[in-house]
């Protein structure tokens, strides 16, 4: 006999043959499911040299310990034969500096910065070997103390140490309980400011040299200049007066946020001016020191993408009008441009700003050489746990993402989807960056190509946090920065693109992190973790 099923809905009985299939659920649409995403914009690290043997921890006394959870995916990291018969330790042409990868204890937190310049950081490439890292960028330690490192380390190999679980505690933590992705690229070569820039707008072309920015500027080929260094924003009050100053002419997401009256605002650690230090420092002077013992600048002008444009700066680092206003139209005084204080302030406030970007003060950006993964941990889990504890965490979404490797070994090379005949290019050979044809137009609507965007660069973490997240997830699609991009543009601008060459109409989607099929997020929980040591603390879900 065949069972009726009855329902009612909408206050109609309805009989429904239990032979027939139900009707199928629709997925729930992102831009429905999602209120707010925030970007962690993190400094200068390689995927290998935070994840490169996950999630294998060597757990030694003394330091926070990590067992990865079971069923934990696998991710393309440091195999064996990478940790013992490295391309880079096998090749002579590194000399004293060649060198396997080899762990960095949490004691050894503070490192020297590396070379990660456009031009060095092809050449480490060495046309797809990866093997000239020591040669190309590696710059050996300087201790803080006399024995804190010794061997390689004191060499150019130390650009082949990576971090474990036990010092990038939070991160492994992160990746356990929701997404990850182990091919996600810069969308470029180059250090900092390239990369900041692609985050927002998709294209490091269309820049002008105002003041003696000739080495951070390069000809694009076709009368335009493209960005590849780090050149200060002209006009920025805490900006150098008698170095390279530089400004960009294309669009960029937040004028498309502004027009859309969707609230957003860029958070930048030592921006507001009006703060005195414990140490007395203020101004565009406000410094800090953290584990690497040294006196840093707080706010670091290079680091503010939307301070380049006209259309988005706010030259003289004004206050907004009041804090349910932060990130507001309204708040025409800031102009979106805020302290990372002015976050946490809004937050608590219940003012909850549609698109956030986040950027830690100079000392806790993870940058080596000024910062380190401990400050930098510190920072970030502070944040989160903010964010989770918000009324609006089932609709948020949080990606921790980096601008540049840093020059820090990694051995997976992605493929070259803009081509480039620039002086500066040396990935497959001097001036050549693969098909110079495949190069995109640039800012100007008359150039055919715009050089100096040779990519994908190197390969960076990239951990998305939400309770829409796939929990232990490790996605493997081929992104880059700008598909952080190109996802605010899909949830928050229906999908309209910035044009001008932007790499954005060509990103990979993000969408594999996540899972929309339900009308609910999947992984609604709280993971709180301990600042200082990246161990969970309390795990608790609805």
């Amino acid at each position: 006999m065949k069972m009726i099923l009855r329902a009612v809905c909408a206050g109609v009985l309805v009989s429904l043959n239990a032979f027939t299939p139900l009707m199928a659920v629709a997925a729930t649409q992102p831009k429905k499911a999602i209120r707010h995403v925030v970007v962690i914009f993190n400094e200068n690290v390689s995927f290998d040299h935070y994840f490169g043997t996950y999630p294998v921890a060597q757990n030694p006394p003394g330091e926070p310990a990590f067992t990865a959870l079971p069923g934990t995916p696998a991710v393309d990291g440091l195999t064996p034969e990478l940790l013992t018969k490295n391309p880079n330790f096998l090749n002579e042409a590194n000399g004293k500096g060649k060198a396997n990868p080899f762990r960095l204890r949490r004691d050894q937190a503070a490192t020297a910065d590396q070379s990660h310049s456009y031009r060095p950081e092809q050449l480490a490439f060495n046309h797809g070997a990866m093997d000239l890292f020591p040669a190309s960028v590696g710059h050996a330690d300087s201790p803080r103390v006399p024995g804190e490192h010794a061997g390689i380390p004191m060499t150019s190999g130390l650009t082949m140490g990576y971090f474990d679980g036990n010092t990038v505690t939070a991160w492994w933590n992160y990746a356990q309980h929701f997404a990850m992705s182990d091919r996600h690229f810069g969308s470029n070569f180059g250090p900092s400011t390239p990369g900041a820039i692609n985050l927002i707008s998709g294209t490091t072309n269309g820049a002008v040299d105002d003041q003696n920015a000739k080495g951070g500027l390069i000809p694009d080929g076709d009368g335009g200049l493209t960005m590849i260094g780090d050149p200060q924003p002209v006009g920025d009050a805490c900006s150098s007066t008698t170095g390279s100053l530089a400004h960009m002419t294309s669009r960029n997401v937040g004028d498309m946020l502004t027009e859309a009256k969707v609230s957003w605002g860029f958070f930048q650690g030592g921006f507001d001016r009006s703060i005195v230090n414990s140490n007395g420092t203020t101004d565009c002077h406000r410094s800090s020191v953290g584990v690497t013992q040294l006196n840093v600048g707080d706010y670091v002008p290079h680091h503010q993408p939307f301070q380049y444009y006209k259309s988005t700066a706010n030259p003289q680092h004004l206050r907004p009008t009041s804090v349910k206003a932060i990130g507001t139209n309204d708040d025409t005084q800031a102009n979106h441009q805020y302290d990372t204080h002015d976050f946490l302030d809004a937050l608590k406030s219940g003012n909850f700003p549609s698109v956030v970007y986040l950027k830690a003060p100079g000392y806790a950006d993870g940058h080596a050489g000024n910062s380190d993964p401990l400050d930098e941990q510190r920072f970030t889990v502070q944040m989160i746990n903010a964010i989770q504890q918000s009324p609006e965490w089932e609709h948020t979404v949080i990606f921790i993402a980096y601008d540049d490797s840093d020059g820090w070994y990694d051995h997976v090379m992605g493929p070259t989807r803009n081509g480039s005949a620039a002086t500066m290019d040396a990935l497959d050979g001097p001036g050549k960056c693969g098909d110079a044809a495949t190069a995109l137009p640039g800012v100007n609507p008359a150039t055919k190509h715009a050089y100096g965007r040779c990519g994908f660069g190197p390969r960076m973490p990239l951990i998305a946090i939400s309770p829409w997240a796939k929990p232990n997830f490790v996605d493997h699609t081929t992104t880059d920065q700008t598909s952080i991009l190109r996802f605010v543009e899909d949830v928050f601008l229906d999908g309209k693109r910035i044009g001008q060459g932007s790499f954005d109409a060509t990103a990979g989607l993000l969408d594999n992190m996540f899972d929309f099929s339900k009308n609910k997020p999947q992984n609604m929980r709280h993971v709180l973790l301990d600042p200082e040591a990246g161990t969970v603390t309390s795990v608790t879900a609805k």
